[in-house]
C-alpha cells in the first residue's frame, strides 16, 4: 500500500516536471497609460503572455492581484483563462492580456509593485507562478510653504503668503484658521485663494489677533485627481518683526503732523476772533 502510494506520488512529480519543462510561459507588462499613474483615477494596464501556443500548457490562466495600489470595482473578475495551443499558422503566438483598474487615491509617488499570478493546468495538475512588476505613479498631492509676510497693528490686518512647493498644480485652496489660544480672529476666519499653480505663491488676509508662538492653519484643496484633499500647517509668529518699523515711524509722524495743524487752526481761529471782537470795542 505505501510502495504504491509512493509510486503514485512520483508519478504526479514527473508529470508536473515534465509539463514545467515543456511549458515555458514568459510574462510582462507592455503597456501603463496613462504613465505615470494618477492616484484615484483608471489605469490601463496590458501584459503580454508567451509561450501560450504550446499545447502542452492546457489551460492557462491569468490574474492580476488586487493590492496596493491598485483597488478594483465591485464585481471585478480579474482572473483570465484561455486554452493553449488554439493559435493560427502566421498569426501572434502571444497573449495580450488588458485590465482597466483604479489606483487607490493615497498612493505615494514613484514605482509601486503589482503582482501576477499565471499557471498552466494539464492533467489535472497545475504549474502556478507569480511575477512582480513595477508601476509608476505620479504625484497629485500638493506641499505648501506658509508664513507670516505682514502684520498691521493698527488695522489688525494679517497677512499669509502661501507658496505650492508641489510639482502638481492644484485648485480651490482655501485657508482657514481653527480656533486655538494664539489667535483671536474677527470676521471670517477662512479665506478662498483660488488655484495655485507649481511653484506659484499668493497670499491671504485675515482681521486677527495674534500672539507670539505657533499658528494652526488649515489647507484644504482639490489635487489633479479631482480629489479634495485637507491637511495642516503650523505658522511661526513673531510680533518683533512687524513692531518698530519705517513704515510704523512714518505712519506716526502723519498722525503727529494733523494733531499739530488742529491745534494751530485752533489757535489761529481763537486770535482771530479775539483780534475782531477788540476792533468792535
Amino acid at each position: 500500500m505505501k510502495r504504491g502510494l509512493g509510486i503514485f506520488v512520483l508519478g504526479v512529480f514527473l508529470i508536473n516536471l515534465v509539463v514545467a519543462v515543456q511549458c515555458d510561459l514568459a510574462v510582462s507588462l507592455i503597456s501603463q497609460d496613462p504613465y505615470p499613474a494618477v492616484p484615484g483615477d483608471y489605469i490601463k494596464l496590458v501584459f503580454q503572455v508567451e509561450g501560450v501556443e504550446n499545447p502542452e500548457c492546457g489551460t492557462i490562466s491569468f490574474e492580476l492581484l488586487e493590492k496596493y495600489p491598485l483597488v478594483f470595482d465591485p464585481d471585478y473578475n480579474a482572473k483570465i483563462e484561455i486554452e493553449s495551443g488554439t493559435f493560427k499558422k502566421d498569426f501572434s503566438s502571444h497573449w495580450i492580456v488588458p485590465y482597466k483598474v483604479r489606483v487607490d487615491k493615497n498612493a505615494l509617488d514613484g514605482d509601486n509593485q503589482i503582482e501576477v499570478r499565471y499557471s498552466a493546468n494539464k492533467i489535472g495538475t497545475s504549474v502556478a507562478l507569480s511575477k512582480n512588476f513595477e508601476m509608476n505613479i505620479g504625484e497629485v498631492t500638493a506641499d505648501f510653504e506658509i508664513f507670516v509676510k505682514d502684520y498691521d497693528v493698527t488695522t489688525k490686518t494679517l497677512t499669509f503668503e502661501i507658496l505650492n512647493i508641489a510639482e502638481s498644480d492644484v485648485e480651490a485652496v482655501v485657508i482657514g484658521i481653527p480656533k486655538q489660544d494664539t489667535i483671536e480672529v474677527k470676521g471670517a476666519s477662512r479665506n478662498i485663494v483660488g488655484d495655485l499653480d507649481s511653484n506659484e505663491y499668493t497670499t491671504a488676509e485675515f482681521e486677527a489677533t495674534p500672539s507670539d508662538g505657533d499658528l494652526v492653519l488649515d489647507v484644504s484643496y482639490t489635487d489633479a485627481a479631482g480629489i479634495r484633499r485637507q491637511g495642516e500647517e503650523t505658522v511661526s509668529f513673531d510680533s518683533s518683526y512687524f513692531t518698530g518699523r519705517n513704515g510704523d515711524a512714518k505712519q506716526t509722524s502723519i498722525w503727529t503732523y494733523l494733531f499739530w495743524a488742529v491745534v494751530i487752526g485752533v489757535v489761529v481761529w481763537w486770535l482771530v476772533r479775539r483780534h475782531r471782537r477788540k476792533k468792535r470795542r
